[in-house]
C-alpha cells in the first residue's frame, strides 16, 4: 500500500510523525528510510484501531501519567504504550504482514 508522505521541514521537530492518514517527514530522504516508514506506519493502525480521534486522547493520557511517573520527557516518550510496540517492530520488514489487531495492549505495563 502506497502512504501519503509528506514533507514538512523546517515545522517538524521529529523526523517523522503519522497524523492519519499522512506520514510527516521532515526531510525529503526520510521518505525512504523504511525503518521510519514501518514505526509511522504502525501508528497509523494503531490510529485506525482506536477509531483515530480515541488513540491521540489515549496517546497524550499515556504520555502525562508517565511523566509524572518518570519525571523525565524522554523516559516518558519511549514508554508510551504505542511507542513501545512501534520501537519494538521497526526493523522487522514482516511484522506488520503478521501484526494482530490491538497489538499494542501487550506492551501496556503496570
Amino acid at each position: 500500500m502506497k502512504l501519503p508522505i509528506v514533507i514538512v521541514a523546517p515545522f517538524l521537530k521529529v523526523s517523522g510523525m503519522a497524523v492519519f492518514p499522512f506520514i510527516l517527514v521532515k526531510h525529503r530522504d526520510l521518505k525512504s528510510d523504511d525503518q521510519l516508514i514501518r514505526h509511522e506506519t504502525i501508528h497509523l493502525i494503531q490510529e485506525l484501531e482506536l477509531l483515530i480521534v480515541p488513540f491521540y486522547g489515549l496517546y497524550l493520557a499515556n504520555y502525562l501519567i508517565n511523566r509524572i511517573r518518570y519525571r523525565d520527557h524522554e523516559k516518558a516518550y519511549l514508554n508510551i504504550v504505542f511507542e513501545r510496540e512501534a520501537y519494538a517492530h521497526e526493523a522487522d520488514h514482516t511484522y506488520l504482514k503478521h501484526r494482530k489487531i490491538w497489538g499494542w495492549l501487550k506492551f501496556i505495563k503496570a
